[in-house]
């Protein structure tokens, strides 16, 4: 079995290598520094399992994990706040609180064992859905970009566009897909920021230069780069109360 360790800590790295001399069948194929390295890594190898810690430079564990499809089952190593811990617990990933003994290790190997792996798929994707309305998650968008990876400030963001399984995210740099819903978005970003105005668009609030009667009980919303949005009732509400007309 493949194992890849994404860790930016040299020590942390040699803990789990040492630790994991007890299990012959595990080869160690990868180390990584960062989560870029780590994307890169998981694609070429395709391993069983990925020790990945959480607080790394550049982009996040969790972060990281987004952006792979078909993510592999993940241990997670780390030193993250106490909140995130429950996180684990409730969603039966495990992770390995540093520093952790070679008991505790043990642990986590037979418990990803004893795992089918569409009970690791299901918690992952678990796991990554509670910890997006994380606030240190709420304030970027991480996406691939041609085979790069780009951080989008939510600042940045002008408006969100529905496109089929994808959601296409328009900046002042150009127009990004990811791979989530726009339920998604609407409930992770900043609810005073960005507003669903219809079941395609959710719109950056501090764009808006007017509000356009259109049609029956429907209104176009008009940005200040010139786009102009269509605003179902609904929309026109939300719209009403943020802005306070």
């Amino acid at each position: 079995m493949k194992a890849i360790i994404i860790d930016d800590e040299i020590l942390a790295r040699s803990i789990v290598k040492e630790y994991l001399q007890s299990y012959p069948d595990i080869e160690v194929v990868q180390e990584c520094n960062d989560g870029f390295e780590g994307i890169k890594a998981v694609q070429e190898y395709q391993p069983d399992l990925v020790f990945l810690d959480i607080q790394m430079p550049k982009i996040n564990g969790f972060e990281m994990l987004e952006l792979i499809e078909n993510p592999p089952a993940v241990i997670f190593t780390t030193a993250f706040e106490e909140y995130a811990i429950k996180a684990f617990e409730t969603h039966a990933i495990d992770y390995l609180l540093k520093p952790f003994s070679k008991e505790r290790f043990d642990k986590a190997i037979q418990k990803w064992l004893l795992q089918n792996k569409q009970e690791r798929k299901n918690e992952t994707e678990a796991l990554l859905a509670t910890q997006a309305l994380n606030p240190v998650q709420q304030n970027r968008v991480v996406v691939k970009d041609n085979g790069k990876v780009k951080i989008i400030p939510t600042t940045h963001i002008r408006y969100l566009e529905a496109a089929d399984d994808y959601v296409k995210i328009h900046t002042a740099d150009g127009i990004f897909l990811k791979n989530k819903t726009m339920g998604f978005f609407e409930e992770t970003l900043e609810a005073q920021n960005f507003i669903r105005i219809h079941r395609s668009y959710i719109i950056n609030v501090q764009l808006i230069t007017r509000i356009d009667p259109y049609e029956k009980e429907k209104h176009l919303a008009v940005l200040s780069i010139g786009v102009k949005l269509p605003v179902s009732k609904a929309g026109y509400a939300k719209l009403k109360q943020i802005l306070g007309i």
